[in-house]
């Protein structure tokens, strides 16, 4: 995470849109890098399911922006795919204030680390996903280590070749970002690349365990004006029906999106329509297919 950018030695000379574009050059490796991991990435998502469908929770551990960007991600799950705010957590060294202040010197804290995890009383079901450009952060493998004593499964997302966490994670993703546009700062490409992998490893779990339909958030909790029309219009997309059949259902079904799907498909009553997703894990798709 050191090298220095022969690309960028100029910045300080160039123009505002010189340095722009520097930096989009930049930025358009961080894909290629990710494309590289996409079979670790695979390997990652099938873990996280697992352990979802044993009852286990995804904890995402950092800190700086590596955790801060996990805490960001662990928090958009809920209201994306309806989930409990304890599926996915997101742990950063220095806590909530670390999340608006600087508080790197957190980073090297090992007993803040253990204290931290053991309050989240993990166990065996869970995973932990350590996040760190560089794979050496201490408060990161502490945590790790300790969740491997409690044979959690370990998944480490580095930007370096190398790293201590990459030789004691069960999987490592190693995204290899080459040298940031400012020497060191790993807020640039590194934190794009994290960003970019978390994405991947939160929404493909969540769609593998039933969370969308097609393309569509069928989980979402109505709890306001705007997700309860926004329900109606993610049925209304799901179905190709008119929007009073669907504001009858939706107003019988508890304005629950997957049982008004499954309702206006199947032509099946709420009743029996929740007996069918129940069996089929709640996953719309499977469901409407065993009537097809």
């Amino acid at each position: 995470m050191n090298q220095r950018n022969l690309n960028t030695k100029d910045l300080d000379d160039l123009s505002t849109f010189e340095i722009l574009k520097k930096i989009n050059e930049e930025d358009q490796k961080v894909a290629e890098a990710v494309n590289e991991e996409l079979g670790n990435i695979e390997k990652a998502v099938s873990m996280i399911v697992n352990s979802f469908e044993n009852g286990g929770r995804l904890f995402y551990i950092g800190s700086g922006t590596s955790g801060k960007l996990g805490v960001i991600d662990a928090s958009e799950c809920p209201p994306t795919f309806g989930v409990d705010d304890e599926m996915v957590q997101g742990i950063i060294s220095g806590g909530i204030g670390a999340m608006s202040s600087w508080l790197e010197h957190t980073e090297d804290d090992k007993e803040l680390a253990i204290k931290d995890i053991k309050e989240k009383n993990v166990n065996n079901n869970d995973i932990l996903v350590g996040i760190t450009a560089s794979g050496d952060t201490p408060y990161v493998i502490s945590i790790i280590e300790y969740g491997k004593k409690l044979g959690c499964k370990t998944v480490g997302l580095i930007c370096s070749k190398y790293g201590k966490l990459k030789e004691l994670c069960d999987l490592t993703i190693a995204v290899d970002v080459g040298a940031e546009v400012i020497m060191g700062s790993t807020r640039l490409k590194a934190g794009t690349a994290q960003k970019m992998v978390l994405n991947m490893l939160s929404t493909v779990s969540m769609i593998k365990i039933g969370k969308t339909y097609s393309n569509l958030m069928v989980n979402v909790k109505p709890i306001n004006k705007k997700l309860k029309n926004r329900v109606r219009e993610i049925v209304q997309l799901a179905t190709e029906v008119d929007l009073m059949k669907i504001d009858l259902v939706l107003e019988n079904c508890s304005y629950d999106p997957k049982i008004a799907i499954v309702v206006i498909k199947s032509g099946l009553d709420i009743e029996n329509a929740k007996k069918l997703l129940d069996k089929n894990k709640w996953k719309v798709s499977e469901a409407l297919k065993e009537l097809y």
